[in-house]
């Protein structure tokens, strides 16, 4: 078993919508996958040493995707349709860590997420840099997949998604 701190730069994001390319898969950067508890203080009569602090609904922070701008995209469309179309629909996805051979590691099942934000990075004639994509979306939760199930979630999903990817597992 390794005991090295994962690292960050292999990593694979599945989403449940149709149509889905394989390189819907692939992106620069994932951020925000944050949750925060809040509490709500109670003051109790007669106590001035301290408060009570009882836990209330985490809350989570928003999802920022960021990717090099290709033309033809399953998850751009999703995106592009609920602004302009006012055809919004919640999608779920999977996002997953991968070791060397390509296998998930740990992998987050964020549900019901929502587009709020749509950007491309800015052109500049001066400059011979790659356009990027970046996608910001609300999601009501996420949960921490276990191993065996991380994986057979995303094999699942990849191979829904048209089998343009595939991962085997031993």
């Amino acid at each position: 078993m390794n005991e090295y701190p994962l690292t960050g730069f292999h990593f694979l994001v599945v989403f449940e919508i149709f149509p889905q390319l394989p390189s819907d898969t692939y992106f620069q950067e994932v951020s925000g996958l944050t949750v925060e508890a809040q509490y709500e203080t109670y003051k109790v009569g007669g106590q001035n040493g301290f408060e009570y602090r009882l836990p209330l609904r985490p809350r989570y922070s928003d999802l920022v995707l960021k990717r090099g701008y290709t033309m033809v995209s399953g998850v751009s469309a999703w995106i592009i349709d609920a602004f302009e179309n006012f055809n919004y629909q919640p999608a779920n996805l999977v996002i997953s860590l991968l070791n060397e051979e390509h296998l998930p590691v740990s992998s987050w099942y964020v549900v019901n997420a929502l587009p709020v934000k749509w950007d491309l990075s800015s052109f500049n004639a001066e400059t011979s840099q790659i356009v990027i994509e970046s996608m910001t979306l609300k999601y009501d939760y996420f949960k921490t997949l276990n191993l065996s199930g991380a994986a057979a979630t995303v094999a699942d999903l990849l191979s829904a998604a048209g089998g343009g990817i595939s991962i085997s597992f031993p």
